[in-house]
């Protein structure tokens, strides 16, 4: 495995957490065949340890550190440029998967849509993508960071600051924003969170 590794934060200690839809997302993925897999968020040891078995390079992107992804006095970039500070990928890189966990719920519209145009590029026609989203708009804020113990169970642990601009979108604005994913499946966990794989629609 190769890793292009971005920077960290302190977090707590961890729990585990089960998966319906990540196997899904690792269907057409042979453990012998080369794979390309883009990480949004920290490089934690247990998810590197869980892809040291496949023959794979992971780009971990902490996008979170660079959050908020916005226009202001703070910045004269623009959102696209912003993205692009961060997604720093060789432009023949095409990722076979896309992990964003709960990325969507810290980013605008205007983001999300900046963050695409950047990220379009670097996929294919049959990329799968993992995330989470809100059942219910108004659950308190998770603050979580995940990562990958066994294909089916996740570890998740707690930032001890939460990013800034949680503003968490319904699953149909999702499916609109999200305009070169096709939502496949959506699971819902008992916290009123949503569990979510998406296919690449180019």
């Amino acid at each position: 495995m190769q890793t292009h590794l971005d920077s960290t934060q302190p977090l707590q200690k961890s729990s585990r957490q089960p998966s319906k839809l990540l196997p899904s997302s690792f269907r057409y993925i042979d453990k012998r065949e080369l794979a390309t897999v883009l990480h949004i968020g920290p490089a934690l040891s247990e998810t590197v340890d869980f892809f040291s078995d496949y023959r794979c390079k992971v780009h971990f992107v902490d996008l979170f550190s660079a959050l908020p992804i916005a226009c202001g006095e703070h910045t004269t970039a623009s959102l696209e440029q912003q993205v692009e500070q961060v997604l720093t990928f060789p432009s023949d890189t095409r990722f076979d998967i896309c992990l964003f966990w709960d990325l969507f719920n810290y980013l605008n519209s205007d983001a999300i849509g900046a963050f695409l145009t950047v990220l379009r590029p670097h996929l294919k026609t049959n990329t799968l993508a993992h995330a989470f989203s809100v059942h219910n708009l108004k659950i308190p804020h998770p603050r979580h960071v995940y990562g990958i113990e066994q294909l089916d169970t996740l570890s998740v642990r707690a930032r001890c600051t939460a990013p800034p601009e949680y503003a968490p979108h319904s699953q149909n604005q999702l499916r609109q924003l999200l305009y070169c994913f096709k939502l496949e499946r959506s699971v819902l966990l008992t916290d009123s969170r949503l569990e979510l794989l998406l296919r690449a629609t180019l």
